[in-house]
């Protein structure tokens, strides 16, 4: 059990002898930010003082008297009411031996039963990647890797968008320059593509099939299937070198096969009516601002209804939560789509959007962009190739996913401390190199020996990984994983500089701190892998 938790829960029991059942939800305890004050401190008795009907100091003290002491060295009250918590040295140091036990496990929380789906990247197949989607890729995998490291059954999901007019104007594109392979006029359509991909695909077709499909009754569906096809099978391979993967990728003509949004309208239509020749679901009905047209009056349907067919289609798949990863552009998206699936029966937070807001790339110190369909779009392929997918996977894991990013290139590949993830990654090689160094020591996994300030701060921060990786998973922030590796590595070279590691004339200490080390590189690790970046040996 972590700290964090075996204080919530000694609060909880001191509260409860003292007549007051209370969730460990609501108890909250937070790391002190100056040892003076103790290692921990809680704000229960501000927060439960209502029930006693006394004051806050008085219910601190009430719960002083009551909690379990075991592994708390003392208590005290602090201003209004909080209560500060000094520990013991022994109950951070097992954790030394906690994490060398578990190693790559250690964090890593029991299965909760609960089945998650995340859809993330969904971009279109008609081209390769934009540099703009890499941040939603990131953040969307991140998302999985905590999730799953926290117990969540997690199933990573993309959803192809292949029923629509861009994959019509890829079609058109690709066969516009398949017919110039031929010595044939062509016209790419105005919403068409003329990027190297279109041509590489049009050569690629021409040297399997030849002229084939110059005499074809159908060559839009021909090229429809074989280009999209080669399109996705292109983003594929970049997400995976990206560290991006997908294990289920759904299909919009799928979704609308067997006249599902015909169903789903007469499922829906105690909430479906007609205005101004347009058909609109009543999302007012629940949470939405306004009512929504899922058809138009030309008879099209709005993007909106076969997002809720393919939405019903994940939720009728077993999923406790879904979770989507999309743009800013979409903040109206979410009560609609939520109000939808209340339309089922579903619960409000049965669906939970993350948006993702937009990134500047800066080189050189200044802002660069492209246009997609104009052919000389910035590739997510591009700048891994540039900056590499280390730097790339951190810096867009290191804001929260609501706030705007610069990303500043040049930085990303500077060797210095200026670096983040050049200072966390360094920290993880210096730990692997003092390893190395000291090989013929043998460790001391009890931890006794650790007992300056440097290291007690460093096993108090890794005792906390559990709680903070919980905390990332509920509040679906991959930030707080970067936040807690910044502060790791801070603390590594604080330890590094302050207390000599490999001492031969006091071999019991180098034992201790060896261990020290040893959990310190596993836990890094385990951080690091949370968001996609890797723990190098040497640097």
């Amino acid at each position: 059990m972590d700290i964090g938790l075996n204080l919530k829960t000694k609060i909880q029991a001191a509260l409860a002898k003292l007549g007051q059942e209370v969730s460990l939800n609501d108890i909250i305890i937070e790391k002190s930010k100056d040892t003076a004050h103790g290692d921990y401190a809680s704000n229960a008795a501000m927060k439960f003082c209502r029930l006693f009907a006394k004051s806050p100091r008085d219910v601190a003290s009430l719960i002083i008297e009551n909690i379990d002491m075991e592994g708390i060295d003392k208590v005290e009250i602090a201003g209004p009411g909080f209560i500060n918590f000094f520990m013991k040295n022994d109950s951070l140091q097992i954790f030394v031996k906690k994490i060398i036990n578990e190693g790559d496990d250690y964090g890593r929380s029991p299965k909760k039963n609960q089945k998650v789906n995340v859809e993330f990247v969904s971009a279109n197949p008609t081209g390769l990647l934009h540099v703009g989607t890499a941040r939603g890729a990131a953040i969307g995998d991140s998302i999985c890797r905590i999730l799953d490291f926290a117990g969540y059954d997690v199933t990573r999901e993309y959803y192809i968008n292949d029923a629509g007019s861009q994959i019509t104007n890829l079609a058109l594109s690709i066969q516009a320059r398949y017919k110039e392979l031929f010595g044939l006029e062509a016209e790419i359509p105005e919403d068409g593509y003329a990027g190297q991909d279109i041509i590489d695909i049009a050569k690629t077709l021409k040297d399997e099939i030849g002229d084939s499909a110059l005499k074809m009754d159908d060559p839009v569906s021909f090229f429809k299937e074989r280009g999209m096809k080669i399109e996705l099978d292109r983003i594929i391979a970049d997400l995976a070198t990206f560290r991006v993967r997908h294990d289920v990728f759904s299909s919009e003509k799928a979704i609308r096969a067997d006249n599902a949004i015909e169903k789903e309208i007469d499922f829906l239509k105690d909430y479906v009516y007609e205005a101004d020749g347009a058909l609109y679901l009543k999302t007012t009905a629940f949470i939405d601002d306004k009512d929504r047209v899922i058809r138009k009056g030309n008879g099209d349907y709005t993007y909106f209804m076969p997002d809720i067919c393919y939405h019903v289609n994940k939720m009728s798949r077993g999923f406790d939560q879904l979770i989507d990863v999309l743009g800013a552009d979409h903040h109206g998206y979410i009560n609609r789509m939520k109000s939808a699936l209340m339309m089922h029966g579903y619960k409000e937070d049965a669906l939970h959007v993350e948006l993702i807001q937009m990134v500047r790339f800066l080189k050189n110190g200044q802002e660069f962009k492209a246009s997609k369909r104009r052919g000389d779009a910035i590739t997510l392929r591009d700048v891994c190739e540039e900056v590499g997918v280390d730097a790339m996977r951190y810096f867009f894991a290191m804001r929260a996913a609501s706030t705007h990013l610069d990303f500043d290139m040049d930085l990303a590949i500077e060797q210095s401390s200026n670096n983040p993830v050049y200072y966390a990654q360094y920290a993880h090689a210096r730990l692997c190199s003092v390893l190395e160094q000291g090989k013929d020591i043998a460790i001391d996994e009890t931890g006794k020996n650790l007992k300056e300030v440097s290291e007690l701060a460093l096993l108090k921060h890794l005792a906390d990984f559990a709680n903070m990786v919980n905390d990332a998973a509920k509040e679906k922030a991959p930030y707080r994983v970067a936040n807690y590796i910044h502060a790791l590595a801070e603390l590594v070279h604080v330890f590094y500089n302050d207390c000599r590691v490999i001492d031969r004339e006091n071999l019991e200490v180098s034992a201790s701190r060896l261990a020290l080390v040893k959990a310190s590189k596993i836990v890094l690790k385990n951080a690091l892998a949370l968001i996609g970046v890797s723990a190098p040996i040497h640097m």
